[in-house]
């Protein structure tokens, strides 16, 4: 080595006292082999897909296309959505969703895909069973985001969907029957006892995925509340709310009354948290405490619990998972390595105020 040494002799002194483990590559022009160092990479992540309990069906189809065929991330979350909306049996998510109050389906979608760092939704959809795959479109073709009622329709016919009839005859007799209980003393005729109505307030879907390479999307889909005020957009669409995706940290999605989470933005804060080291679990407890906080005083009981139902879902970029609900008895829908499967939520609460 020369007596004042070079930035590029130092380089080469230091790497040929470290030992080298020589690989066979191809040969060189002077036809000696090359020697490189042996490097062990860990992937960056641990697949998974995490999802609300009725995208059971969903997380295995989304491993399955991850695992064995490559497909994008937010692809696969689709894909396992569809399910729910495409399922006539379904109520709570598109095809046979219940209706609103006046008796029209109206969906809410969004989709965020980690990598690229874009996202889509629509609101207000009327007439197309997949708002996930039109809110996919918007993120894809657009500079926008956010499309809602006649025009996301619109938008959609331009890009082959079909505007077809949502409305099941199941849905609908479900309908009939909440206006016929409305008030006894509108013009409708009231439903005896004997036929109750068995239905729930609310229901969405919401499924997300990270890769081997630690891509994350998500995609959160739903009917919305039932019989809710034609127009009403909820929390689903919402990016920062329904769900958010940042691709070094996690992502995270909601279900339950849309109202409290939009004012908490709970899918954002639960990805902040992990952002700062919290583990999937917490972050989703941290987004339910932050929901309560925001929550107007006559939506919650005398000591402070609340009277309404809220549930998040997260995933790490490491493939870590968690979700949380504010009270016991509710489950989550994972495939990770040890298969797809339904695991217990995380609960703030322990009990459920009286009349809750």
């Amino acid at each position: 080595m020369s007596e004042n040494p070079t930035r590029r002799d130092f380089v080469l002194s230091t790497a040929a006292a470290l030992p080298l483990v020589r690989t066979a590559l191809p040969r060189g022009a002077a036809g000696a082999w090359r020697a490189a160092p042996a490097l062990l990479l860990k992937p960056a992540s641990s697949p998974c897909v995490v999802a609300s309990a009725n995208g059971i069906r969903g997380v295995a189809k989304a491993m399955d296309l991850i695992a064995n065929h490559g497909a994008d991330t937010l692809d696969a979350a689709i894909e396992a959505v569809k399910i729910e909306e495409l399922d006539p049996d379904d109520p709570y998510v598109g095809y046979g969703g219940f209706p609103n109050a006046a008796g029209v389906v109206q969906l809410d979608a969004a989709c965020m895909h980690g990598p690229t760092r874009r996202a889509g939704a629509v609101g207000a959809l009327e007439g197309i069973k997949t708002p996930s795959e039109v809110a996919r479109c918007v993120m894809k073709y657009t500079d926008e985001i956010f499309l809602v009622g006649k025009g996301a329709q619109d938008f959609a016919v331009q890009f082959g969907f079909k505007i077809e009839n949502l409305l099941t005859e199941k849905a609908r007799e479900a309908w009939l029957h909440w206006r016929a209980n409305l008030n006894p003393h509108d013009d409708y005729r009231d439903v005896p006892d004997s036929q109750p109505m068995v239905v729930q307030p609310h229901g969405t879907i919401n499924c997300s995925a990270v890769n081997a390479n630690g891509d994350i999307s998500s995609v959160t889909t739903t009917s919305g509340a039932a019989w809710k005020v034609p127009g009403r957009v909820g929390d689903s669409p919402i990016i920062g709310a329904g769900l958010y995706v940042d691709n070094d940290a996690g992502a995270a999605g909601s279900t339950g009354l849309g109202e409290r989470n939009m004012m908490a933005c709970g899918s954002y804060v639960a990805v902040e948290a992990m952002r700062r080291g919290m583990s999937p679990t917490d972050a989703c407890l941290e987004a339910l405490r932050r929901a309560v906080a925001m929550s107007p005083p006559d939506t919650l009981a005398p000591d402070g619990r609340p009277k309404w139902d809220l549930n998040y879902y997260a995933l790490s970029k490491k493939g870590e998972f968690g979700s949380a609900a504010m009270y016991p008895g509710f489950q989550f829908a994972v495939n990770d390595s040890h298969g797809p499967r339904l695991a217990d939520a995380a609960a703030l609460y322990p009990s459920r105020p009286a009349g809750a």
